[in-house]
C-alpha cells in the first residue's frame, strides 16, 4: 500500500513537472506580451489557468500511475505511457512556442497534434483502466478549449 502511494506520488510529481517546465516560459510572458494581446470575449482571466493547469496534471498523474499499475498487456500499456510521456514533451513544447517564441501560428499547429495525441491516449487509456481514461477526459476538454483561444489569440493578433 505505502509503495502504491509512493509511485503514484511520483507519478503526479512527473506530471507537475512538465507543467512547471511549461510555467518558466509562461510566466514572464502573462505580463509583458499576452496581457497586450487582443483576446476572444471567452478568454477566462489568466489567474485561472493556474490551478486549471495543477488540477489536470494532478488527474494526469494518477490516471498514468492507474495505467502502469496494470500488468494484463504490458506491450499496450506501455505503448499508452510511452505516448503518454511524448504528450508531456509536446505539452511543454506548446508553452514554448506559444509564450517563449511568441508564436500562436505555430503554437496552434502544435496544439493540434497533441489534441489528436492526447484523444489516442484517453482512448488507449480507457481501454487499459475506464478510470484512467474518465480521469484523461478533463484534459482533453481544457486543451479542446485551449486550442479554440489558442486559434482566436492568433487570429486576432
Amino acid at each position: 500500500m505505502k509503495k502504491n502511494i509512493f509511485l503514484a506520488f511520483v507519478s503526479i510529481l512527473i506530471a507537475q513537472l512538465a507543467g512547471a517546465i511549461g510555467s518558466v516560459f509562461t510566466a514572464n510572458s502573462i505580463q509583458d506580451w499576452y496581457a497586450f494581446l487582443e483576446k476572444p470575449v471567452f478568454s477566462p482571466p489568466n489567474w485561472l489557468f493556474a490551478p486549471a493547469w495543477i488540477t489536470l496534471y494532478i488527474l494526469m498523474g494518477i490516471a498514468a500511475f492507474l495505467v502502469w499499475k496494470k500488468k494484463d498487456d504490458l506491450s499496450f500499456r506501455n505503448c499508452a505511457l510511452k505516448l503518454y510521456g511524448i504528450n508531456l514533451i509536446l505539452n511543454v513544447l506548446w508553452s514554448i512556442i506559444f509564450f517563449g517564441l511568441k508564436n500562436p501560428g505555430l503554437a496552434f499547429a502544435e496544439i493540434i497534434v497533441l489534441w489528436i495525441l492526447i484523444l489516442v491516449i484517453t482512448i488507449k487509456f480507457f481501454r487499459i483502466s475506464r478510470i484512467a481514461g474518465f480521469l484523461f477526459v478533463p484534459y482533453l476538454f481544457w486543451v479542446s478549449f485551449a486550442s479554440v483561444l489558442n486559434y482566436f489569440v492568433w487570429q486576432l493578433n
